[in-house]
């Protein structure tokens, strides 16, 4: 019955009107069904759900204990070449899939991220994918929907707020001010926030010092709340921060502080996944880690671990390209996981590949099969990089209507000459129907192609050895070059005994090196690693590269400037 219905709202016989709609307008003339109904083709019943009206829940931890014992479903991780200003649609995709896993008879949830306001509000305009494949309520997932980002964002700064009243109270750990760690945050895009002096104003304002903000999504907490499998573990990750060192450069954790308990109060409900549907009627849930540096940039670990538990395919997806975003899945989340992925879907566009293939932005939609040979360099690499994790690959082509049978073709050819199979996917316009041919192949694929799953690095290696790995391996540069600040805070690292623990690169999203102008796939670059950051609650070192920024900038027209809100509260300029 659904299904007839949307057919009908889409009307493929005439793609050209849902092609003049936004996404916004899309997702609004969607009559949406109670997600009380929507869970049931998962088997979850009323009591199972806590609700958030009629259209978004929580899922209790008494029913997501009670379906561990259920088997394990296959899992495919969905991710993307470098992003350009192109775009790729790696969410759409994710969604527009499961919609199809669906639709040809497979059991499918989704399992993706949150948006986070601040590129909802900057660059991006939303983050609840596109066109007929998004998930709904669109305008609440993109701004606050549960609350779970606002209460990451408050046990944050409550712990910045405990520690400056440490300091103010007599400092009996003996905190030195000047090595303080931990930053606050805000979940919006401010560059003026990136360095701040706290304190100021005489005694009764606390202890001057430095301080500075991160966006929300990169903090600590965000990584801690995406990988923590229960309120227990929760507490203890949070217990194990580091918020900075003594006078005598010991380090200095929550724990010592006392206050992982009123953290882990704060963040109780936000650690249950949040359930919600797509157009088509698909459960999803969305929950946790947009942000791929620093913090990991996927879907929580509770999630994407239920979804498999509920469901016979789970479709997730990780942030930024594959070198970032399917690298951290594969190296930090995947061994928290019951099982690993079956296969990995590589999106991409012709579009993209055109500008990775040397096409400025205002040139795109002219025919350029010379374009498309040279920018399926980039894609060819990601292909061989998922390769190198023992897991088979399948490349998805986001259609627009300016590809042109000659690029098809020509891609294709490409494609073959590897031997992975690509298929062309228009689930923005025709929704379910537009990622049949996709899902056909991923299934055939997963059945044909079984994965053997490997890690890129042994955590046992060095720091040193880790990045080297990753930076020679995936990224392909020839030489990894450590700062005299990183080499200092390597020694740290050692000397306290945490260097067993997995890498979190952060990196440009726009290259392979750490030039974001280097497209394509650039050869004999070198690496620079200018700081090491241990996040002990999270589980990983975090090793910054070249100019990331952990609280980014807004565009010179923001997204913001689009959206508005009528009379009757709908919400205008989301997309």
């Amino acid at each position: 019955m659904l299904f007839s219905r949307i057919l009908g709202i889409i009307d493929l016989s005439n793609i050209k009107e849902s092609l003049m709609k936004t996404d916004i307008e899309i997702a609004q003339s969607i009559e949406l069904q109670p997600i009380v109904d929507v869970v049931k083709k998962i088997g979850l019943v009323d009591d199972d759900l806590e609700l958030y009206g009629k259209y978004k829940a929580k899922l209790s931890f008494d029913k997501i204990r009670e379906v561990e014992k259920n088997p394990v479903g296959k899992l495919i991780l969905v991710t993307a070449i470098n992003p350009t200003p192109a775009g790729e649609g790696k969410s759409t995709i994710t969604i527009g899939l499961a919609d199809a896993l669906n639709k040809i008879g497979k059991k499918t949830m989704i399992a993706i991220r949150e948006p986070s306001l601040g590129p909802v509000m900057g660059i991006k305009g939303g983050a609840a994918g596109g066109g007929y494949a998004q998930v709904l309520p669109m305008e609440d997932i993109n701004l606050h929907f549960t609350g779970d980002m606002h209460a990451i964002t408050t046990a944050n700064n409550a712990l910045s707020a405990l520690i400056d009243n440490h300091l103010h109270q007599g400092n009996e750990l003996g905190i030195d001010q000047r090595r303080i760690i931990w930053k606050r945050v805000v979940d919006l895009n401010d560059r003026a926030l990136r360095h701040v002096s706290v304190g100021l104003g005489g005694p009764l304002n606390g202890i001057p010092r430095e301080d500075g903000f991160d966006i929300t999504v990169a903090s600590e907490i965000m990584a801690i709340l995406c990988l923590a499998t229960d309120i227990e573990d929760l507490k203890r990750r949070l217990a194990n921060i580091v918020i900075g060192y003594r006078y005598d450069r010991s380090p200095v954790y929550v724990r010592d502080l006392e206050v992982e308990g009123a953290l882990a109060l704060i963040l109780k409900d936000a650690i249950k996944p949040n359930l919600v549907q797509t157009i088509y009627g698909t459960p999803a849930f969305v929950h946790g880690g947009p942000f791929a540096n620093i913090a990991h940039g996927c879907n929580s670990v509770l999630a994407t671990t239920t979804a498999l538990h509920l469901a016979d395919y789970t479709i997730t997806e990780a942030g930024f390209g594959a070198d970032l975003g399917a690298e951290k899945f594969l190296d930090i989340k995947t061994p928290n996981l019951p099982t690993s992925p079956d296969a990995v879907v590589i999106v991409a566009t012709l579009r993209a590949l055109k500008m990775n293939g040397g096409v400025t932005k205002d040139a795109l939609t002219e025919e350029n099969v010379e374009a498309v040979r040279a920018g399926f360099a980039n894609l060819k690499r990601h292909v061989e990089n998922i390769r190198k994790f023992g897991i088979p690959a399948v490349v998805a082509i986001n259609e627009f209507i300016t590809d042109t049978e000659a690029e098809i073709a020509a891609l294709k050819e490409l494609c073959a000459e590897i031997d992975v199979p690509v298929e062309l996917a228009s689930v923005w316009a025709n929704g379910a129907d537009g990622g049949v041919d996709l899902a056909e192949t991923l299934v055939k694929t997963i059945k044909t192609s079984p994965a053997n799953y490997t890690r890129l690095y042994d955590n046992n290696l060095s720091v040193e050895e880790k990045i080297e790995k990753i930076v020679t391996e995936i990224y392909r540069g020839t030489k990894v070059n450590f700062e005299k600040k990183a080499k200092t805070q390597i020694a740290q690292i050692v000397k306290n005994g945490w260097d067993k623990l997995p890498i979190c690169m952060a990196k440009t999203q726009y290259s392979f090196s750490d030039n974001p102008n280097a497209l394509g796939a650039p050869e004999n670059f070198e690496i620079t690693i200018r700081e090491v950051v241990p996040k002990l609650g999270a589980g990983f070192i975090v090793a910054l590269t070249g100019d990331v920024m952990t609280m980014p900038g807004l565009p010179k027209r923001p997204a913001a400037l689009n959206m508005d809100v009528a009379a009757d509260g709908t919400a205008i300029g989301l997309f």
